[in-house]
């Protein structure tokens, strides 16, 4: 019998392997397009990428709702009996999904939500320590398990460029005037989680590779992370020489166990496509 019962939202991109060997249960959130709604995770992200090629429009996303909410977590008691769940959150800063599993779980005693404050790579870092946490001590109190995990969401880091501002100019994320002279001077941003909320700390300029390579670079030089466990995120696109290239710089500083985390079609949406990012914790 479960006693603890892990879950994360799609936007952690914690891939289907890893969710089904350790035990952790995913709630999707919603990519709509051609006025369809797709469950995350349902969709082919080459299909988002296709659809913003024919009508240069991307599709929207929404958060998993209070009735979906309640649904999840309802199979999950049924499923296992008695159990507490721990439920590890999308940031509340950039989606109202924890707030919406605020609302469905306000009655219940054993669901116990954690607001991660970090999206795809820096969310599945922190599901992935509860995760070892859990496995090491199949015993640990509930709140003990809580006091760890949140003792460790402000040092999870994520740092991602992507491939290009055509998405973030489709979704109004960057002005006409700034996507224009990022493109022109290959201009491409830093995206961070400051505080939960998406923030661009620094430009960088030049292809891809080049990018990547910076990226990747000052991430290693600004935070001392954990070299047990680090992800490296990519959306379609990013060419395999650069993934072999980025692999071979974290190996050659030391890094053991690497994952490569696909972006799902939620966070496609807004990162588009060829895009490179790290995600780990800080030591």
């Amino acid at each position: 019998m479960e006693r603890i019962v892990l879950t994360t939202e799609s936007g952690a991109d914690l891939p289907i392997e890893l969710a089904k060997k350790h035990r952790v249960q995913v709630v999707p959130m919603h990519v709509i397009m051609d006025d369809k709604d797709y469950e995350d995770g349902t969709l082919p992200v080459q299909d988002i990428y296709e659809y913003y090629e024919r009508t240069k429009k991307i599709p929207s996303t929404t958060a998993t709702n209070v009735h979906e909410y309640q649904e999840f977590f309802k199979r999950i008691k049924v499923d296992f009996p008695n159990c507490i769940i721990i439920h590890i959150g999308y940031t509340s800063k950039a989606s109202s999904s924890f707030q919406n599993a605020v609302i469905a779980t306000e009655d219940s005693e054993d669901i116990i939500l954690i607001d991660a404050l970090n999206v795809t790579g820096g969310l599945l870092a922190i599901v992935m320590y509860a995760v070892s946490v859990l496995e090491k001590e199949p015993m640990i109190e509930p709140m003990k398990l809580v006091e760890k995990i949140e003792s460790i969401i402000p040092k999870s880091r994520l740092s991602f460029v992507p491939g290009s501002l055509e998405f973030l100019k489709a979704g109004g994320r960057v002005s006409n005037l700034a996507y224009l002279g990022g493109a022109l001077l290959k201009i491409k941003p830093r995206i961070e989680l400051v505080d939960g909320k998406l923030v661009s700390t620094k430009k960088y300029r030049g292809k891809m590779d080049e990018v990547a390579e910076k990226l990747l670079q000052d991430t290693l030089n600004q935070y001392e992370l954990d070299k047990s466990q680090l992800y490296l995120l990519y959306s379609l696109g990013l060419e395999e020489r650069i993934m072999q290239r980025m692999d071979k710089m974290v190996k050659d500083h030391g890094f053991q166990n690497v994952h490569w985390i696909q972006a799902g079609a939620m966070i496609s949406t807004h990162a588009g496509p060829g895009g490179f990012g790290i995600a780990g914790l800080e030591v």
